[in-house]
C-alpha cells in the first residue's frame, strides 16, 4: 500500500459519517488489543480552546522529560497532525502500517455498523502511542465528550476549557445539553479541571463531579495572574489563552504526586509552546501582517474580537472571511464585520461551506460602509488583498489549513490531506 492509497482508504471512511456512541470504538479497541489500557491519558473537552490547551500539557511534560503523545483534531495541512510524539509528526510509513493492520479488524463489523473515520484514527493513535511506549499522552475529544470515541480511556485527569454554542444539532440546543455532553468525560473519583464560566453550564458539570465522586477544581480570570503567569510571556496571543494556560498549570499541579514537574520546567513549558491558527501572527516577505485564527463558532468570534480591540495599534484590519454552513455563519459575521475596514468573503474548501452571497449580505448588514467583495477562492482573496498592511483571516479552521498551505506553497491535490476533516454526523 502508498501513502496515497492509505489516505484514500481513510478519505472513503467519510462514507460512515460520524456516529456518537462507544460500541463501535470499544469493540475496534479490543479487536487491536486494547492498547490503551497501556497508556497514561489527560482528557480534554469543551467548546473552544481545547487544542491549544492541549498544546500548553504537551510542552510542559514534554519539557519535563516525558515522552508525549498527542492527538488532536482536525489537522490543519498534514493528517499526521493529528497524531504526535514529543511533536513529531507519525510518519507516512507509519500511517501506512497502521492502515493496513486495520483493515482485516473492520472486515469484523457489519456493513450497517461499519466504524467511521474517527473511530478508526482514535484505535490507530491508540496502537501508535502504546507501541511507542509514550509516558503520557494529551487527548482531545473529538465531538461533545459522553459519546466521542476517545471515551473509552479513563484519564489521570478530566478538562473541560469552557462550554459555548456549537455543534447544536448534535449536542443539543442549551448550554445545559452542551454542558451535559462535555460533562461525559468525567469519570468516578478522577479529579476535573474546568474554566467554564457560564453558571448553568457550571453546575451541570459540579453536579456530575459530585455523583462520581470526582475532586472538581475550577480555574478562572483570577488565576491567570498568579505564578508562574503574571510573569510569562505566552508564545500565543490573547487574554483567552492566559486562562487556558491558567487551567494548564492547574492541572499539572493537581498531577503533581504522579506526574511530577517542576516551577522552572513549568515556567519553561508555556513559555515555548508552539500551536497554529490561533491568532497566528505572519509577516510576509512585503511586511504585511496576516493574522491567522480559526474562530469558527459564536465563543470564538467573541474572542477574536477582543483581541483586536485590544490591539495596540487600533489598526482596523482587512478581513478575509470564510465560514461553513453548518455553523452559526450570521452570528460570526455580526461579530466581526463591524471590526473590518473591508471585507473578503471566501468559500471554505469544503462542501459545507456557506454562501458567499448569504455572507455578503450579512456582512453589509452589519457594517454597511465597508467595501464587502466575493471571491472564488481564498488565494484569489489573498491576492487581492496582498497591498494591505493588515489582514485577518478567520471563520474556519479550514480556511486557516487552506491559508496556511498557500504560503506553505504545499498543495498536493493527489493526497487530499485537509479533506479529510469532512464529515457528517449520524446519530
Amino acid at each position: 500500500m502508498t501513502y496515497n492509497e492509505a489516505i484514500q482508504f481513510l478519505y472513503d471512511l467519510r462514507l460512515f459519517g460520524a456516529k456518537l456512541g462507544l460500541s463501535n470504538t470499544l469493540k475496534l479497541a479490543e479487536l487491536a488489543g486494547n492498547p490503551h489500557r497501556a497508556l497514561k491519558f489527560i482528557h480534554v473537552a469543551g467548546t473552544n480552546g481545547k487544542g491549544s490547551t492541549c498544546a500548553m500539557l504537551e510542552s510542559v511534560y514534554r519539557t519535563a522529560g516525558l515522552r508525549v503523545g498527542l492527538y488532536t483534531s482536525p489537522h490543519l495541512i498534514a493528517f499526521g497532525e493529528r497524531i504526535q510524539i514529543n511533536r513529531e509528526l507519525i510518519t507516512t510509513e507509519e500511517i501506512v502500517r497502521l492502515v493496513m493492520e486495520m483493515q482485516p479488524l473492520l472486515r469484523q463489523f457489519p456493513s450497517d455498523k461499519h466504524p467511521t473515520f474517527f473511530e478508526v484514527t482514535t484505535i490507530m493513535a491508540l496502537r501508535y502511542f502504546a507501541a511507542k511506549k509514550c509516558d503520557l499522552v494529551i487527548w482531545e475529544t473529538g465531538l461533545g465528550g459522553r459519546l466521542d470515541a476517545t471515551n473509552i480511556v479513563t484519564p489521570l485527569a478530566s478538562v473541560i476549557t469552557n462550554v459555548h454554542y456549537d455543534h447544536q444539532q448534535w449536542l443539543g440546543e442549551t448550554l445545559v445539553s452542551i454542558a451535559s455532553e462535555k460533562a461525559g468525560i468525567i469519570k468516578q473519583g478522577i479529579p476535573v479541571l474546568t474554566a467554564a464560566l457560564a453558571p448553568e453550564a457550571l453546575k451541570v458539570i459540579e453536579e456530575k463531579a459530585h455523583a462520581e465522586n470526582a475532586p472538581l477544581i475550577r480555574v478562572t480570570e483570577a488565576d491567570t495572574n498568579l505564578p508562574p503567569l503574571g510573569t510569562i510571556e505566552l508564545p500565543l496571543r490573547g487574554q483567552h489563552q492566559r486562562l487556558n494556560a491558567a487551567l494548564a498549570v492547574a492541572t499539572v499541579r493537581a498531577l503533581a504526586g504522579q506526574l511530577p514537574v517542576n516551577e522552572q520546567t513549568l515556567r519553561a513549558g508555556l513559555s515555548r509552546l508552539d500551536w497554529p491558527g490561533r491568532l497566528q501572527m505572519i509577516t510576509r516577505p512585503s511586511g504585511q501582517r496576516l493574522l491567522l485564527d480559526g474562530a469558527h463558532n459564536l465563543g470564538g468570534a467573541e474572542t477574536l474580537a477582543a483581541a483586536l480591540r485590544q490591539s495596540d495599534t487600533g489598526e482596523r484590519p482587512v478581513l478575509i472571511l470564510g465560514i461553513l454552513q453548518d455553523k452559526d455563519w450570521q452570528g460570526i459575521s455580526r461579530i466581526l464585520a463591524p471590526l473590518a475596514s473591508r471585507i473578503f468573503l471566501a468559500p471554505v474548501n469544503s462542501e459545507r461551506t456557506a454562501r458567499t452571497d448569504e455572507l455578503q449580505a450579512s456582512c453589509r448588514e452589519t457594517n454597511p460602509s465597508a467595501e464587502t467583495v466575493v471571491c472564488d477562492t481564498v488565494a484569489q482573496a489573498l491576492e487581492r488583498t496582498r497591498n494591505e498592511r493588515f489582514v485577518v483571516v478567520t471563520g474556519s479552521l479550514y480556511l486557516v489549513g487552506e491559508v496556511l498551505e498557500y504560503l506553505q506553497e504545499k498543495h498536493n491535490p493527489v493526497l487530499r490531506e485537509r479533506s479529510l476533516n469532512e464529515w457528517s454526523a449520524k446519530v
